[in-house]
């Protein structure tokens, strides 16, 4: 079949909203056209979404790096005694999280190390407290990999642990751990016990108690688009039967560049890979769009793509950009080159409105806070993108 020939065909198929097939997936990944694959994209995008780039104002919280396990790729956890190990007490934590209560957040987002010690039921406490003092945000906490931890150390089910995180505020779980699902590649980068069957029944749980959860893909590593293909559709399997997903986040792969206080290289294929350039973070932005058919969201998470990615990405499937989060320590203990952590309201605005599209504030169960004003001339908002490759 030629290039032409197979562009044709995919263009046919989305058209007439025709799920693409796992050997679609792979051969989009190989296309070199990323202008075609771009306005495809698109294409699907303004279908489900208009014009609209969402938002939501938030603050990541990390109450402790102390982990236990050992991951190939982290540059965040650290080990109990270690000079950069911390972790946070409640009140601490409620101290850091109510210092954004001026910019009217709507969103804590937590996620922490695997502490081998601190015991269970300071995480519901944590929750409770930080509830109690900001009773309008939302708390979308802890990884299915934190969930299957907490089974570990309390000897609860995952059931009971989400009914009394629920009960303590929790109105979302966060995405992580999902990395690469598919084992080939999971078994060299992963050193926890949360895979694929931990992951999916974790936040099967969370939808069937009406939790809306978002999910994850860390690429750019030692993966091929084989592996990111066989994960999209197993997201997407698992969407058909639950449809309890809001939003699919590619996560970029960082390097570590030893900005750690204590100098060392925690990042164990760092000779062996690269990171994702940014037509291939934009390809996987893509190719994500056009196989999950079932996800009415594509995120791009700025921190770990830059600005300038983040704003071509809106052209290439991508309606979402995460929001302020005022401190990202997972992988910015490992980037030192300049990518921000901070963006208030004002900024976020100017930046979606900059790449020509009307922003809508968002709250953690993607409903819309705030439609905010186009750009200006409005004759400037497309159902096409810009030519951002002259």
């Amino acid at each position: 079949m030629t290039s032409e020939t197979f562009k044709r065909e995919i263009e046919e198929k989305v058209a007439a909203g025709e799920r693409l097939s796992r050997e679609d997936g792979v051969a989009l990944y190989e296309v070199d056209d990323l202008t075609w694959l771009g306005r495809l994209a698109h294409s699907v995008r303004v279908r489900k979404n208009g014009d609209r780039v969402m938002f939501n104002v938030n603050r990541h919280l990390n109450l402790t790096n102390v982990c236990s396990a050992s991951c190939a790729y982290c540059s965040f956890q650290r080990k109990p005694g270690e000079k950069d190990a911390y972790t946070m007490r409640v009140e601490q934590a409620v101290e850091l999280a109510k210092q954004m209560e001026g910019e009217k957040p709507t969103e804590l987002h937590i996620v922490n190390g695997l502490h081998p010690t601190l015991p269970w039921r300071y995480y519901p406490r944590v929750l409770r407290e930080l509830k109690a003092a900001l009773p309008e945000v939302s708390l979308k906490a802890f990884t299915a990999t934190e969930v299957q931890w907490f089974e570990k150390i309390s000897g609860l089910e995952a059931d009971a642990i989400l009914d009394e995180l629920i009960e303590a505020g929790l109105e979302s779980l966060t995405g992580g751990g999902a990395e690469i699902f598919d084992w080939e590649v999971r078994q060299h980068i992963v050193d926890h016990e949360c895979h694929w069957e931990d992951w999916s029944r974790i936040h099967a749980l969370a939808h069937a108690k009406g939790l809306r959860t978002p999910a994850t893909m860390l690429y750019g590593h030692i993966e091929e688009p084989r592996h990111r293909v066989d994960h999209v559709i197993r997201l997407r399997e698992m969407q058909d039967e639950t449809g309890g997903f809001s939003v699919f986040i590619p996560l970029r792969y960082q390097h570590d560049f030893v900005d750690s206080k204590d100098g060392k290289v925690r990042n164990r294929i760092q000779a062996q890979t690269t990171m994702a350039s940014p037509a291939e973070s934009l390809k996987t932005f893509a190719v994500s769009r056009l196989m999950l058919d079932n996800f009415d969201h594509v995120k791009c998470f700025w921190v770990m793509h830059g600005l300038d990615v983040a704003q071509l990405s809106l052209s290439f499937g991508v309606d979402d950009l995460d929001g302020s989060v005022v401190e990202y320590k997972i992988t910015h203990d490992a980037d030192s080159y300049g990518t921000p952590d901070t963006m208030n309201r004002e900024s976020l605005l100017e930046l979606i409105r900059d790449a020509g599209f009307t922003p809508v504030e968002r709250n953690t169960r993607y409903e819309v806070v705030r439609t905010y004003d186009p750009p200006v001339p409005a004759a400037q908002r497309r159902a096409e993108p810009q030519d951002v490759w002259s």
